[in-house]
């Protein structure tokens, strides 16, 4: 399989992203995990075919590297997920290597990956993915390749890498055709919807996961149905049906089987609530999002909104607290987690006065937005900026004019009745 990652990320860097997050960053990895994470790696680069002019490793050498390696992580790091997920790498690699078979890293790299993504680690989520690419090449398993490829495609769409994303997307469809896997391609085509989506196209986005919502129905595959139906809820958010999108996510909610996206679906859902003007459901929604949700970007998100929530509510208290956890996260947000923060910020700034603060935050959202090619958000920001100093023509640019509160009998009552039930 060809690199197509960061140019930045020469051969002669492979890794380095670990530890420079450990110099820049340390608080986004448990203590001493960046060098731990980049000898691990370094080990694994072993695994696979030996480059020209390098001789193969020797299995006892290899072995030699391994239980250093191992050691390492087990003497310099704390017990927990983040050090079991190393030191299972460490003895799928030497497994690997024994058998000479390098795809058998591929579980370990791939959980790894997942673990770094949910703690928005993502250029060493891509390392990692790259890695694998890199090392198992061919030996990589259908079912590994189009996983790696979908997760490269999710992770440079959030970093508003865009074209690398349709990119990756289109590999993985290419792979899910090749093996007759019907998922794989669905999946593809509805990761190339939300692309469509942010740079802008939302008609053809909502077309084209309208299509792979019936298919998925139609074929019995439930996780991409789960994931179609939160795709069209965001869609139609943005076009201002805001009702169906709230139906739209509570039902991806249900279906879900995996907590962490069930936890997306359930954000997406307290956010529409809010526009709606259901601030107290929403809170219920975001609130069970910040207890139980493992992602950080999924928390990020949450947060940003209750802090819009506090701010719609005009209570102060609430917005400070929420603007103090949000500024906490800011160095590791997504571009478009951190555009929509300052946005948020900006807003609730104007709606408590402060005017000319509101005006810096909402620019700084704007150049952010223009940087990554965030096109639905400059649309959004340069809307809001004309009312500025209006908070009542605010509420309204930032609320739908069609939006009305839930009618009692309505089955969208129903959701918000059904959130009360939930139990953090």
């Amino acid at each position: 399989m060809h690199d197509v990652g960061n140019p930045s990320q020469s051969a002669g860097l492979q890794h380095v992203v670990f530890l420079e997050r450990a110099v820049q960053d340390p608080d986004a990895m448990p203590e001493g995990f960046g060098k731990a994470a980049f000898l691990v790696l370094r080990l694994v680069d072993l695994v696979g075919a030996p480059l020209p002019g390098r001789p193969a490793t020797r299995n006892e050498m290899f072995g030699y590297q391994a239980a250093a390696t191992s050691r390492y992580c087990t003497d310099n790091l704390d017990a927990g997920s983040s050090t079991e997920l190393l030191l299972d790498l460490v003895r799928s690699a030497t497994y690997a290597h024994r058998r000479q078979d390098p795809g058998l890293v591929a579980p370990a790299m791939i959980a790894l990956a997942a673990g770094l993504d949910d703690r928005a680690c993502y250029e060493e989520t891509l390392d990692v993915l790259r890695t694998l690419e890199r090392v198992a090449r061919s030996q990589l398993r259908s079912a590994d390749a189009i996983t790696t490829a979908l997760r490269i495609a999710r992770v440079e769409r959030e970093l508003g890498r865009y074209d690398l994303a349709d990119a990756a997307y289109t590999r993985a469809g290419e792979l899910g055709v090749a093996a007759g896997n019907i998922d794989a391609t669905l999946r593809s085509r509805l990761g190339r919807a939300k692309v469509l989506h942010m740079r802008g196209n939302l008609v053809e986005a909502v077309h084209l996961a309208d299509s792979v919502l019936a298919e998925a129905r139609n074929a019995g595959e439930q996780r991409t149905e789960a994931e179609a139906e939160h795709c069209l809820g965001v869609l139609l958010g943005m076009r201002g049906e805001l009702h169906e999108s709230v139906l739209h996510f509570w039902r991806a909610f249900q279906l879900y089987r995996d907590d962490r996206e069930a936890m997306f679906a359930m954000n997406d859902l307290g956010v529409s609530l809010s526009r709606l003007g259901a601030t107290v459901e929403a809170e219920q929604a975001l609130g069970y999002v910040v207890s139980q949700s493992s992602s950080r970007s999924t928390v990020q998100n949450a947060m940003i909104e209750l802090m819009h929530c506090a701010s719609s509510s005009r209570n102060r208290v609430g917005f400070e607290r929420y603007r103090t956890l949000c500024g906490k996260e800011q160095p590791q947000m997504s571009p478009n987690i951190l555009a929509d923060y300052h946005l948020r910020l900006g807003i609730g700034l104007a709606r408590f006065g402060n005017f000319d603060r509101a005006d810096a935050e909402l620019s700084e959202s704007l150049q952010v937005a223009k940087a990554n090619q965030l096109h639905e958000f400059e649309f959004r920001i340069e809307r809001i900026r004309t009312g500025l100093r209006s908070c009542e023509a605010l509420d309204v640019a930032e609320r739908d004019q069609a939006a009305k509160p839930p009618a009692p009998d309505s089955e969208l009552a129903a959701v918000c009745a059904a959130l009360t039930s939930l139990t953090p």
